[in-house]
């Protein structure tokens, strides 16, 4: 079992602004423990040390919590989900807002629902599939979440023909980015005006940078291209 979370945890979220309400914290262990518990039977996180993963995780996920509320986000979609994170742990905090798991592999999205019906969380629906087919699906995503989220998925410029058109117009892209937060943005800048978005903000946190992106007007209906052609030729690429 993962244990309760560390001191050093608790403290840094406190310096965060991080509230927890009654019945979080057991939730957020609980939800190591299945992470934990599936990982050893296929690969969902390298970091091993449970102390660790209460910060590289699940404080990296709820650093998107601040943003999201700024933005009064009540529909959210995070964009490769993998193991849940950030989406899992924000869900947990936020169970007035309704989150969507986007995840391809089959195998991490039976898990995602297997966690979901776990931890009794009806805020979130999970679907197996492209990203760039469901950007395509003007019925039931494309352009229509508030908020679109991602962690450690791609570099930007190939994660934004995933993530942008997801969001309505006005709606905001949030990118969960490390050191090179500023490069990835500049090798960003083309990618950024064919899909008529712009960063409006960075925010440094504890665990990394986010990237904030404002939708400023619908994504031309091009974009998100055919699967596997994001990552092959990244839009503003040589």
């Amino acid at each position: 079992m993962s244990g309760a979370p560390p001191v050093t945890f608790l403290e840094t979220a406190a310096a965060e602004g991080i509230v927890f309400d009654p019945g979080d914290l057991p939730k957020l262990e609980r939800y190591l423990d299945l992470l934990y518990e599936a990982n050893q039977r296929f690969n969902l996180t390298a970091i091993e040390d449970r102390a660790t993963a209460w910060t590289r995780h699940i404080l990296d996920s709820l650093t998107l919590l601040a943003p999201l509320a700024a933005a009064e986000a009540k529909s959210v979609i995070d964009v490769g989900s993998g193991g849940g994170l950030p989406g899992i742990p924000l869900a947990i905090a936020m169970p007035e807002v309704r989150f969507t798991l986007l995840e391809a592999t089959g195998k991490k999205a039976t898990f995602l629902r297997e966690a979901v019906a776990a931890l009794a969380l009806g805020n979130v629906e999970v679907v197996n599939e492209r990203a760039e087919t469901t950007g395509q699906d003007h019925h039931r995503h494309r352009e229509c979440y508030d908020a679109v989220i991602a962690r450690a998925v791609g570099p930007l410029p190939v994660l934004l023909e995933l993530t942008v058109p997801l969001a309505r117009v006005g709606g905001v892209v949030l990118c969960v980015k490390g050191e090179r937060a500023a490069q990835e943005i500049e090798d960003a800048r083309q990618a950024l005006h064919l899909l008529h978005a712009a960063v409006i903000d960075t925010i440094r946190t504890p665990t990394g940078t986010i990237v904030v992106i404002e939708k400023q007007r619908k994504t031309p209906r091009n974009y998100p291209r055919r699967p596997g052609e994001p990552k092959r030729v990244p839009l503003g690429g040589s």
